[in-house]
């Protein structure tokens, strides 16, 4: 796959403590310069990011990277996340398991014909867990599951990319994320069932790519 193609699938991403709006700008630049299919950046920096780069599509976090503020908490964020300019919400899920669904059904009523993509951490979960959290995503009608937040112990693997694919329903959609570290990967990801990946290092991948 040519590199100009392999830019569509990247949600082109800087959510470290430290990112500065000079870091945003340049993600910005970079993520409309090469066609990428959205930056996903911290909320605080949606609006201003919106307001001078209105043509990109935006993502943002909530619940990031822990997972574990109550619904409300979320909801709130979701919202002004939204008024601000975010096109898209990467939700991270709550551990308690009985409430996961109606969480994610909730956010997804916020959103409404918005993208949300859920967050299930595989590094920390079962077999079983992640499963039960494909069937969850898909009741609660999101878009996306994701793998990883990028602050745990592991990001995205191919296995459990497979396994998701097997037990997700036909309209949630598969984003990749931690640990991809060439095009390489990205073109296995993609083959494995992936329709975005999440990453800070595309271009530095790419740059070689053909």
């Amino acid at each position: 796959m040519k590199k100009e193609e392999l830019y569509r699938f990247v949600d082109h991403t800087a959510l470290k403590a430290v990112t500065t709006w000079k870091e945003i700008q340049q993600l910005c630049q970079e993520a409309r310069f090469f066609r990428m299919a959205s930056v996903c950046i911290p909320s605080s920096y949606v609006k201003r990011a919106h307001e001078y780069f209105p043509e990109l599509n935006i993502c943002t976090v909530v619940g990031f990277p822990l997972g574990n503020a109550n619904t409300e908490a979320k909801l709130m964020e979701t919202r002004q996340a939204l008024a601000d300019g975010a096109s898209e919400i990467d939700m991270v899920i709550n551990g308690q398991y009985p409430q996961v669904t109606e969480e994610i059904r909730l956010l997804k009523q916020e959103v409404g014909d918005k993208i949300l993509k859920v967050i299930i951490e595989t590094c920390y979960l079962t077999e079983e867990e992640k499963i039960e959290m494909c069937h969850a995503v898909t009741a609660a009608g999101a878009d996306f599951i994701k793998t990883s937040t990028g602050f745990g112990t592991g990001g995205a693997t191919l296995e459990d990319v497979c396994l998701m694919k097997e037990h997700i329903g036909p309209n949630v959609k598969i984003k990749a994320a931690g640990g991809i570290r060439s095009k390489e990967d990205m073109e296995q990801y993609i083959e494995a069932g992936c329709s975005r990946i999440g990453t800070s290092s595309a271009i530095s991948m790419l740059q070689d790519g053909e």
